[in-house]
């Protein structure tokens, strides 16, 4: 499967990114005029064919990432006062927004849960 250049629109950073890696290129603060949009569009396509991906794929950059892990992020969560299944709700939601263009990442983040909620169920957390 080859990679695509595509459009992420969110609350947080919108702009063009890469399917099969986390490259993205976002858009600047100030872009007003249609010009100016045309020109951001053309630059963001000569990125994505300049930019090459991770050789590990798209799992191992999110694996790098120094984010938090979702037990971490569910154990704040907990410590806040949340229960455990909302708290694991939540964080995989989270999760899916700030990643979710990344294949394979919505399988493992209800794996990630369904761990952090047996461990929970344990006493392990």
């Amino acid at each position: 499967m080859g990679r695509s250049l595509i459009w992420v629109q969110g609350n947080i950073d919108p702009g063009w990114a890469c399917s099969s890696c986390p490259w993205k290129f976002p858009v600047p603060t100030l872009l007003a005029s249609d010009d100016a949009k045309s020109a951001y569009d053309r630059l963001a396509a000569a990125k994505f064919r300049e930019h090459s991906c991770d050789a590990e794929g798209p799992a191992a950059a999110v694996k790098k990432n120094t984010e938090p892990t979702f037990a971490e992020r569910a154990s704040k969560l907990i410590k806040a006062g949340y229960k455990p299944k909302d708290a694991a709700d939540l964080v995989a939601q989270e999760i899916l927004l700030e990643h979710g263009h990344q294949p394979g990442v919505r399988e493992k983040v209800r794996a990630d849960a369904e761990e952090f909620l047996l461990r929970v169920r344990k006493g392990l957390i």
